[in-house]
């Protein structure tokens, strides 16, 4: 009986990977070297400077990382006082987290090189093919989930 191959370079979810992968690893070293954050700490940041306020459970559904990950993104923050934590009174046992003065002025100076950085990779596959790859990795994520 044959057997199907598999070619790994060839393979979709492999390159999807390699593909989140380096990109990832672009964002950590521009961050990491000028802002000293981390991928997940400036996910977290983003999130706070996009919606004001939000809870754990709120980053860990928006971010797709786990609550270990999430928790420790905003730990490290909380040290360096970038965030604050403030208890929720409709739920006791969950807290309202946002950006501190000094967190919304690192945010300040990161948003115009996240946005800088977004438009080098867009370049390099022209704005139409950019909006195309943008809704057919919605479309390809929200079938994900579905299956799973």
């Amino acid at each position: 009986m044959p057997t199907q191959k598999l070619t790994l370079r060839a393979f979709l979810p492999y390159q999807l990977s390699i593909t989140s992968n380096a990109v990832s690893d672009l964002i950590a070293r521009a961050y990491r070297g000028k802002f000293a954050l981390k991928v997940p700490e400036w996910r977290v940041m983003a999130l706070l400077g996009e919606s004001d306020v939000a809870t754990q459970r709120e980053l860990v559904a928006t971010t797709a990382m786990d609550k270990v990950t999430v928790n420790r993104a905003c730990k490290a923050l909380e040290d360096r006082s970038l965030i604050s934590r403030v208890p929720n009174m409709l739920d006791g046992r969950s807290h309202h987290l946002a950006l501190t003065p000094a967190g919304r002025d690192l945010y300040e100076q990161i948003v115009p090189e996240a946005l800088a950085l977004e438009a080098e990779l867009e370049k390099i596959l022209g704005s139409g093919e950019a909006k195309l790859l943008e809704a057919m990795l919605a479309q390809l994520r929200k079938r994900v989930e579905e299956l799973g």
